[in-house]
């Protein structure tokens, strides 16, 4: 009884080690497959990244773009035979067949990978695919559809899906207009880097629209609240409004440059003109 007992122990516990052992190889393997999927997706990213560097100074069909392109959709496609769930692989690809002129371009495919990397929850997939059915169709269902995919990408903190998102509560285009939403969206993006964004933001603090103490009124769309309210908040609108141009120009925007020279203008002017009221009094 005792023997059997004991053997009966050695057993189980080889079918244990046998099992952890195999799960241990088998999200190795998951690791390893992701590992040489992003790997291809860093290489076809980097070609389209070249691309994007000389296609303002050539046709968008020019022949010596071909080799980038290809070599592009290649890696793409070995990184979705490597892991087929990678949607980086996905949205790329699509906007490989859709944007650019690679040699077996197809929109039909494109738009389906577009889709599919957008269900299976990439931000950048759902922003895009939001502002093309905003876009492309003019009927109500397709704006639902769209709004529906935007929200996604904000649930996500999307920069691009922040501004625009702040864009249309701001407008009220197919929601109730909220100062304190899109504000919120254009602070976040702003906080990403987006340009717009801080340009927007910039703006309506000049315009005198006051900085919600918490923000957290985000009733249509559920993304969570901040950790935190906004820092400084009682700094001069004019200082808020001039770190906001700032974000915009080191993201590369003329906009935010002529936004700063012309604030520094009217503080120049503002103490030329306390200077000689206090030179008078």
């Amino acid at each position: 009884m005792l023997r059997r007992l004991i053997l009966r122990q050695v057993s189980a516990a080889a079918a244990e080690s046998k099992f952890r052992i195999h799960g241990f190889n088998q999200r190795r393997g998951i690791h390893s497959r992701n590992k040489k999927a992003m790997e291809y997706v860093a290489k076809g990213w980097s070609a389209i990244k070249e691309v994007d560097r000389v296609i303002d100074y050539c046709e968008l069909n020019d022949r010596r773009l071909i080799p980038l392109l290809r070599g592009a959709k290649e890696n793409f496609e070995l990184a979705l035979e490597a892991d087929n769930l990678n949607t980086h692989a996905r949205f790329w690809l699509s906007k490989l067949h859709l944007k650019y002129h690679v040699p077996g371009a197809c929109k039909a495919i494109g738009a389906a990978l577009l889709v599919e990397a957008a269900d299976m929850g990439n931000a950048d997939a759902q922003y895009e695919l939001g502002c093309r059915l905003r876009v492309e169709n003019d009927h109500v269902q397709s704006d639902q559809q769209a709004f529906h995919y935007i929200e996604n990408a904000v649930d996500q903190l999307h920069p691009g899906a922040l501004y625009l998102l702040g864009i249309v509560y701001l407008t009220g285009d197919c929601v109730k207009q909220d100062m304190d939403s899109a504000v919120w969206c254009f602070h976040r993006a702003s906080e990403k880097g987006h340009a717009g964004a801080a340009i927007a933001y910039g703006s309506l603090l000049l315009r005198g629209v006051q900085v919600p103490e918490s923000l957290t009124r985000m009733n249509t769309v559920g993304v969570p609240p901040p950790k935190r309210s906004i820092e400084n908040m009682d700094m001069n609108p004019l200082e808020l409004a001039k770190e906001q141009f700032q974000v915009a120009a080191r993201a590369g925007c003329d906009l935010g440059l002529k936004w700063l020279q012309r604030l520094e203008q009217e503080e120049k002017l503002l103490m030329s003109q306390e200077d000689n009221e206090y030179a008078s009094a």
